[in-house]
């Protein structure tokens, strides 16, 4: 029961209601709400709490917390309103207008003892000296578009959150997050500075939580259910609840409890806990409760190892879609219990709305807008029916490694077709790295023309005012796919990634060499695993002439980054369909490199022929690649699609002269003093290189430096 419906019930209302000020700037105040006097969030923060509070609102447009800043709240009129109202519960969200150059450059060193100052006044003022509940708010979100974001304000509202953690520490209290619930709505704040009605109601359920610790009692992730897979080296249970509640997670298999242990809800209704590792197999049983009598029981639990397959349509493509499909289904349920210690478990999320070549109806545009994308999912044991409906690659990749390493294996699918690859990073990572592809989408060519365009088209910008097209979301713009399908997962323990994107990034690779290396950054942040494996598929061959470029940017990419690997696939590419139906082999291709690089499998070749260095001498190139062991053309023909280049930059057709166990030599008559070679280097490609595993050698490019 809430703090407001105890004091309701048992208080006379006459005499003992309890008086909260709301203490803050422009954002408290209600600064270009049309209605503030009935939509500010104080307001709603007493229609919420009820009649035993009285909430007033004494925030000051412009106001800064800094007492040297150009308009100190401590001088205002609000403040002293505030003293002698002699508030109870204080509310307090300071800090935005500091980040004006004229404050926190100037005076930084004194904003903790200033703010410090600031709530020992307020204290004071308090019946008895002394506040029931002191609130000290984190800051509500500086958007990208703000005209001072990149010359300081940015940087600046970074810093002052810190130093807005460390009052509160001082006080023995957490700090209120405001800022992440509204933070993935940019589009709440129509000048990137101050939340419209809807943003308000968010900011006021936010401060109801704060204050009352009412986040709606025990509740978890919709990915943390019945039938999942936990990661047996590393389980964790994350959710929320009242807060202070105390959490207690046990885990019993065959009715035997194996280990138990608590935690304890923050200030912001969040908890998680870690647990020992598990023996893979189960199942097994899990019990939540709390110190207030609720209790979630998830059964059928399995430990094993988990995946998170992502990207775009190749790795949403279906199972019972590609090539091989109708047998993979019928196999598939081999896979669908855990007797043979092999299970497979499937958390399909999948789409409200496709990105096909159509408008959608009103109903998908709001949906979108509320972050609303991805329809419920839940675990399922891998059956005929639930595989068919299962990522062809992700599904080949558990099979092998469920038949390899003989446990069980989670797979967590969240593709998105046509997505970009700015789609998938975090909000906080783009405003920090890449602003500029935050700004204009429909402008903006760091994002794919085919991009914008089908996003316009689905969204039915035609028609619609600027304004109101500029606040528009969808599924492809920067950090959306990042907070409707990573950051709900709410780093839900998994082994690693298998990735399957970049036909919407190949005209730009540049732009995707950042991109890409952000991704990686942000989830990696995300999981707080620094080295979370990460392994991708790059681009097959298709007729689209950036493709040589951007398949080499993604060999480059893989040698950079570190805890990451490459799949080639562009032997089994389509010339026309950027859809090629051969998913087994790209499944098969990844799960071997994974149990390889992961696992230990040693005896297993990971890839095929990656180039590692080239000498140029006269009249002939020799390369020298890691796993090239057995180079020979897969076709029984002679190894093709070799070309290298003098310096005036014009190649031609080479032979391979002679094979070595980890090189081979190559010439081409026209060219005497060679300074470049490359080799597949057509969009659409017929390279034939393999090793004796029979894996293709990438496509690439090498210059004699």
């Amino acid at each position: 029961m809430s703090l407001a419906i105890v004091l309701a019930s048992v208080l006379p209302l006459s005499a003992q209601r309890v008086k909260v000020a709301c203490v803050g700037n422009s954002v408290t105040y209600g600064y270009g709400l049309p209605d503030r006097e009935h939509t500010a969030y104080p307001v709603l923060l007493q229609q919420m709490l009820g009649d035993a509070y009285e909430v007033e609102n004494f925030g000051k447009s412009g106001a800064t917390l800094l007492r040297h800043g150009h308009r100190p709240y401590n001088e205002q009129e609000e403040y002293r309103k505030a003293i002698a109202f002699g508030a109870e519960i204080v509310v307090v969200h300071l800090g935005l207008n500091d980040t004006d150059p004229r404050n926190w450059p100037n005076y930084r060193d004194e904003f903790e003892q200033d703010y410090r100052q600031l709530i020992d006044s307020l204290t004071a003022a308090a019946p008895g000296g002394k506040l029931k509940k002191l609130v000290v708010c984190l800051m509500t979100p500086i958007f990208h578009g703000h005209p001072r974001f990149e010359s300081g304000t940015r940087d600046w509202h970074a810093e002052i959150q810190d130093a807005i953690c460390r009052v509160a520490q001082h006080y023995g209290i957490e700090p209120l997050d405001i800022h992440t619930p509204l933070h993935c709505r940019p589009d709440l704040f129509p000048d990137n500075l101050h939340p419209n009605a809807e943003g308000a109601r968010i900011l006021a359920s936010t401060v109801y939580g704060g204050i009352t610790g009412d986040w709606g009692g025990l509740a978890l992730p919709e990915v943390y259910a019945d039938g999942m897979v936990m990661q047996h080296d590393a389980p964790a249970i994350a959710g929320r609840s009242n807060a202070g509640t105390r959490v207690s997670i046990s885990v019993r298999q065959e009715g035997r409890r194996v280990q138990q242990t608590e935690s304890v809800a923050d200030v912001n209704g969040h908890w998680r806990a870690a647990l020992q590792p598990l023996l893979p197999g189960g199942p097994y049983t899990v019990e939540i409760t709390t110190d207030k009598g609720e209790q979630i029981i998830l059964s059928d639990v399995l430990a094993g190892e988990v995946w998170l397959c992502s990207g775009q349509s190749n790795m949403a493509f279906r199972l019972d879609q590609c090539a091989t499909g109708r047998n993979d289904v019928l196999q598939a349920a081999v896979y669908a219990d855990n007797r043979q210690g092999a299970a497979i478990r499937l958390f399909n999320m999948r789409e409200r709305w496709a990105t096909d070549n159509s408008e959608w109806p009103a109903a998908a545009v709001d949906s979108v807008m509320a972050l609303s994308y991805f329809k419920p999912a839940k675990w399922t044991s891998c059956t005929a029916e639930a595989a068919a409906a299962f990522s062809a690659v992700g599904y080949h990749f558990g099979r092998v490694l469920a038949d390899s390493l003989r446990m069980p294996i989670g797979l967590i699918c969240n593709a998105v077709g046509g997505s970009t690859t700015e789609a998938w990073v975090g909000r906080s990572t783009l405003e920090k790295e890449f602003p500029a592809i935050l700004r204009s989408w429909r402008n903006n060519d760091f994002i794919q023309d085919w991009a914008r365009g089908r996003a316009a088209k689905n969204l039915g910008v035609e028609g619609r005012a600027a304004n109101e097209v500029s606040s528009l979301r969808h599924p492809y713009l920067p950090a959306y796919l990042y907070e409707t399908a990573i950051a709900p997962l709410d780093a839900f323990p998994i082994k690693g990634v298998a990735w399957y994107q970049g036909e919407s990034n190949a005209h730009n690779k540049e732009a995707h060499d950042r991109l890409f290396t952000l991704l990686v950054d942000s989830w990696r942040s995300q999981w707080s695993n620094l080295g979370l494996p990460f392994h991708f598929v790059q681009l097959s061959s298709l007729n689209r002439p950036s493709w040589t470029w951007f398949r080499d940017s993604q060999r480059i990419l893989q040698s950079e980054i570190r805890n990451t690997g490459m799949v080639v696939c562009s032997d089994l590419g389509d010339s026309l369909d950027v859809h090629p139906r051969q998913k087994k082999e790209v499944g098969e291709r990844l799960a071997r490199q994974v149990l390889h690089e992961r696992y230990g499998y040693t005896h297993i070749v990971p890839s095929g022929p990656l180039p590692e260095t080239a000498v140029f001498t006269e009249g002939k190139v020799q390369v020298f690649f890691t796993y090239g062991e057995g180079m020979h053309g897969s076709d029984g023909q002679e190894i093709s699609t070799f070309e290298v280049a003098g310096a005036d930059g014009r190649f031609f057709p080479a032979k391979v002269c002679s094979i070595a166990s980890n090189s081979l030599e190559v010439a081409a008559p026209e060219v005497s003093r060679p300074v470049s070679i490359r080799y597949g280097w057509q969009p659409f490609t017929r390279a034939n290189l393999v090793n004796a595993a029979g894996l293709p050698a990438t496509t690439f490019r090498l210059d004699r430096k």
